[in-house]
């Protein structure tokens, strides 16, 4: 089928721009993409519609709602979490009555074990009256959504943003949702995954040769968001060999690097876990080996000289 050219329409109530990519299939953009100001999808095609990831808080999650009535007459029957973390997840139980939660087995898990954690990272945000309701239906390597005349392909294909991220595939429409694997402008982050492995998913995702990619955070772009996800990654791994080799800590080289054509990405502080994660990997730690969270954020703080902001 060939791509129809995007459309936009503003929701006024949230901020956030409701895209169709292609014919039945929207994305759900909220700028400007920093902390915890996520993007959705919604594939509309069948008797029940999809919906990719939610939203941090009640009232984002409301507004993804509303948008999503606006250009479906049937609320979503499914509902795919791409990864754990709650700007993708808390929304669930706004959705939860009608749609089954599809997700990783490992998602699910760490749903389990992290429950509202991150709320109390950022306890200034309104939050809302959230729960964590978990996915009812879990996969391992992958489960296809049959929507009408749609398939939409739900993927686990190895550590990346986190160790259980999956990202949804339209072969049909060429479009390529990819949770936090990518993310567009703003700055990659692998603290709970992996550097190398998010480049061998990158390599991946490129052979499924996408149209239109929708990033996790920031603007719809195309196969570009692939590539300039990459260079950021391997800038890290060269960073993190040079900066060994000089005896620095991560933190140190952080605070001493140049960024280059990644200094104007969002949310640059992440640069501090990444670089932990590729210390640790160039020392010959598997992808998603367990690092101490709470460190790397304190370390991340410190770099940014106070808690990064938070919109949601």
């Amino acid at each position: 089928m060939s791509q129809q050219p995007p459309s936009a329409v503003t929701l006024a109530d949230s901020a956030a721009t409701l895209v169709e990519v292609a014919e039945h299939v929207y994305a759900y953009v909220q700028p400007d993409g920093s902390w915890c100001l996520n993007n959705a999808g919604l594939i509309t095609a069948g008797e029940r519609p999809a919906l990719v990831d939610t939203a941090a808080t009640r009232a984002r999650t409301l507004a993804l709602r509303d948008a999503a009535a606006r250009v479906s007459a049937r609320p979503p029957g499914y509902v795919v979490n791409t990864h754990p973390h709650g700007d993708h997840t808390f929304g669930n139980q706004v959705f939860a009555e009608h749609a089954v939660i599809v997700a990783h087995e490992g998602t699910r898990a760490e749903m389990d074990l992290a429950g509202l954690h991150l709320t109390g990272l950022w306890p200034d945000v309104d939050w809302g009256d959230i729960e964590v309701t978990l996915p009812s239906l879990t996969f391992r390597d992958t489960v296809t959504l049959h929507l009408g005349e749609f398939r939409a392909e739900v993927m686990h294909l190895g550590t990346a943003h986190t160790t259980n991220d999956s990202v949804v595939w339209l072969p049909g429409q060429r479009v390529l949702f990819t949770g936090d694997i990518v993310m567009s402008g703003a700055t990659p982050f692998c603290m709970t995954g992996s550097v190398a492995g998010s480049l061998t998913v990158l390599s991946a995702l490129r052979e499924l040769d996408p149209a239109v990619v929708v990033p996790g955070h920031g603007p719809v772009g195309d196969a570009g968001l692939l590539d300039s996800t990459e260079r950021y990654l391997r800038f890290v791994q060269r960073l993190a060999a040079e900066s060994l080799a000089a005896g620095l800590t991560p933190l140190e080289a952080a605070r001493t690097a140049d960024l280059g054509e990644f200094a104007e990405l969002l949310d640059s502080e992440r640069i501090v876990p990444n670089l932990h994660r590729a210390y640790a990997e160039a020392a010959g730690a598997a992808p998603g080996h367990l690092l101490d969270v709470g460190e790397l954020f304190g370390e991340m703080t410190a770099f940014h000289g106070g808690l990064p902001h938070c919109a949601a």
